[in-house]
């Protein structure tokens, strides 16, 4: 799906594929840079038990394009459900969907951990610290999606990495009992809320990679 800003960007989503959704300026080839993305995404399928069936998905195909929101031109990311995401899930399906999920939160750990605490600058000097970066992500997600799922723990829960797994445990749950009773997630489809939470995870844990600084340090 292409979702098109009104100014300045347009994001390519593979919806079949949580997370892997990237986003260029209008004019610019956004499947290009989706595709560029593809090795990247590929361990998060690894991860979730995926990897050969990602491994053998093809060239990107555009079957829809809608009109995006204010955020899609501001932070450059998918503000609605592709048109198979309103579609009902299979259990199979849900399941396969919550699985890229985890493997976006792990994959997302694994690189806070792994990266430098102080992170290179962008061009003009800005951009936030490691820190900063993992208590947003993860509070984002506590207060602002989990909720679609009558998943609610205190803000805090970010920095305690025991009660952190323990309210991802509560964020699953939440999903499947939606799933089984074929409730929405508030006013976005379930697919939908998976799709942007994996996003943001791998959005942030990208940006992290790409800014570390472990290498110029050990040099």
């Amino acid at each position: 799906m292409l979702e098109h800003g009104k100014k300045r960007r347009v994001v390519a989503c593979a919806f079949d594929w949580p997370g892997w959704d990237r986003s260029a300026r209008i004019g610019h080839d956004v499947l290009a840079v989706l595709a560029s993305y593809r090795p990247r995404y590929a361990k998060v399928a690894e991860l979730a038990g995926f990897g050969p069936q990602f491994a053998a998905t093809g060239d990107l195909e555009v079957v829809e394009e809608v009109e995006g929101i204010g955020m899609t031109d501001y932070y450059g990311l998918s503000g609605r459900p592709a048109g198979p995401e309103h579609d009902p899930m299979t259990e199979a399906e849900c399941e396969r969907k919550i699985a890229l999920l985890q493997a976006s939160w792990r994959t997302f750990d694994d690189m806070a951990a792994r990266v430098s605490a102080e992170l290179r600058k962008g061009p003009r000097g800005g951009g936030w610290e490691k820190q900063v970066i993992v208590r947003h992500v993860n509070g984002a997600e506590i207060d602002e999606f989990a909720p679609k799922v009558g998943v609610k723990v205190p803000l805090e829960t970010r920095d305690d990495p025991a009660a952190l797994l323990a309210y991802r445990e509560d964020f699953v749950q939440g999903i499947r009992d939606h799933h089984a009773r074929a409730a929405p997630a508030r006013s976005w489809t379930l697919q939908f809320l998976i799709r942007r939470c994996a996003w943001h995870m791998l959005d942030h844990a990208w940006e992290l990679e790409d800014r570390d600084l472990t290498s110029v340090s050990a040099s």
